[in-house]
């Protein structure tokens, strides 16, 4: 049985065994991550029911996923390595362009998907109650998927180069690539949830976020090495940019290569957790009331 109780002046009976207590938020720290692990079932179910639908009516299925890498790098290498003659620090162009390619999709997808929640999923919230972060955790572990299918891809494009070149790199710094992916993870959340509260009163957001992801690609060093900047405001721009470091960091860890700074990916970290933990009292405030304004 489910109780609900609310501010009103009226004494419920304590009678029964009551399975889940509805009750409104005290404050804006009240985020209950502790019902969201209760509820890791339909966790599961949302990441099979997104995963499903991704691959349902189409021709190709999963095979997508390995479509739009490998041709978003051959676009990549004609560009910026053949027209544009972009160096990418010492790393096989293909290689370059794929390892930018791999994580900046992972990190555009949480964030493209999750900023929706509210709106995507408002038949669901006003029929049933479950917690709401649900959704957008689902939405990034089904991302996890897609991710994990071009990393594959990636590492037989390295595997392959490696028997070619005999320019393997296998090392410590491997270790490194899932905290990175759980880097970008947590800026997608933080991102996406942040803007998904703020469309339910402000539609707008919701056109410009497609566009806004375009834009920040480019102020990202994803086509691009962080050497190859030789403006001094242009640098800081993209170095201050908290998904640099990271992107930095991933190539690093898998070819050794590039610019790696410890105390950057730092503060990516602190800014990441700033924009989750902001992100999470939002979307909790927001919750309670989007019915109101969908």
């Amino acid at each position: 049985m489910i109780k609900v109780t609310e501010n009103l002046a009226v004494n419920l009976p304590d009678e029964g065994n009551w399975d889940i207590v509805i009750e409104p938020q005290a404050n804006l720290l009240d985020i209950k991550l502790k019902d969201v692990w209760q509820y890791r079932d339909l966790l599961f179910l949302f990441v099979k029911r997104d995963i499903t639908a991704q691959y349902k009516q189409t021709i190709l299925g999963p095979l997508w996923h390995f479509i739009q890498p490998v041709f978003t790098t051959i676009v990549f290498v004609m560009v910026f390595g053949k027209i544009a003659n972009i160096p990418t620090d010492g790393i096989e162009p293909v290689l370059f362009y794929m390892s930018g390619i791999t994580i900046w999709n992972y990190f555009s997808s949480c964030l493209n998907s999750t900023s929706g929640t509210f709106v995507a999923n408002a038949g669901i919230f006003g029929k049933v109650y479950f917690p709401r972060l649900v959704i957008p955790l689902s939405t990034m572990m089904s991302n996890m998927v897609k991710f994990g299918i071009q990393f594959f891809l990636l590492i037989v494009a390295i595997g392959y180069f490696g028997l070619t070149n005999g320019s393997f790199y296998f090392g410590f710094s491997w270790l490194l690539v899932p905290l990175l992916v759980i880097m970008m993870a947590a800026m997608g959340l933080g991102a996406g949830i942040i803007i998904s509260s703020l469309t339910t009163k402000y539609r707008d957001f919701t056109v410009l976020i497609g566009f806004a992801v375009q834009l920040l690609m480019y102020a990202t060093p994803v086509a691009y090495p962080l050497s190859y900047l030789k403006n001094e405001s242009v640098i800081n721009v993209v170095r201050y940019n908290p998904l640099t470091p990271i992107i930095e960091a991933f190539r690093f860890s898998l070819f050794n290569k590039g610019d790696f700074n410890g105390f950057q990916l730092l503060y990516s970290s602190i800014f990441i957790i700033v924009v989750l933990f902001i992100g999470l009292i939002i979307f909790s405030k927001v919750e309670r009331t989007f019915m109101d304004t969908v």
